[in-house]
């Protein structure tokens, strides 16, 4: 599971073909507030594992508090991995120079992160249509992993391993 539709594409599009391949299917949450409900209608199993992809997961963070009460439900802890990424949306995951900027703009907190984005870059981002034509005009400049940021890479990867691998060794962090 990823956290959004935007953070579906991307992974579909960088890894799809590896994935289908592996018989793993991406499917976005649309939100993560009750991914432990989410966990528990999954019903996690040896033969039902699952990995879940967080935008910014951080220390102090509410995604942070989420995942410790999603980790809680009853055979999340041997059959569910979630891992996150630094980056407020999956969107700052994608690097700049794919993009021919030299960095990604700050926005000020309390402004919506994609609408001040698509504003800085001089592009509509007035409708939920303006948000979703700036995505795939960025996704539009992303045809390689290597034009993403390692933070985003190791995270996908490590998941993919994890939902591939029969000896996938679980690291518990206190």
């Amino acid at each position: 599971w990823v956290e959004g539709k935007h953070d579906a594409e991307l992974v579909e599009k960088v890894w799809g073909h590896d994935l289908r391949v592996e018989g793993i299917v991406v499917e976005p949450l649309h939100g993560v507030d009750d991914l432990a409900g989410a966990i528990r209608a999954f019903n996690p199993s040896p033969e039902r594992r699952l990995g879940i992809l967080v935008d910014h997961l951080i220390s102090g963070t509410k995604e942070e508090h989420i995942v410790k009460e999603a980790m809680r439900v009853p055979g999340a802890a041997q059959h569910v991995l979630i891992l996150g990424h630094p980056y407020v949306d999956v969107w700052q995951a994608v690097k700049p120079s794919a993009l021919n900027i030299t960095k990604w703009p700050v926005i000020a907190r309390g402004t919506d992160w994609k609408t001040g984005i698509l504003r800085e870059f001089g592009w509509p981002h007035s409708t939920a249509e303006d948000i979703g034509l700036g995505w795939q005009r960025i996704l539009s400049h992303v045809d390689h992993y290597s034009q993403l940021e390692p933070q985003l890479l190791g995270k996908v990867e490590e998941l993919i391993d994890f939902l591939t691998s029969e000896d996938y060794g679980f690291l518990t962090i206190d």
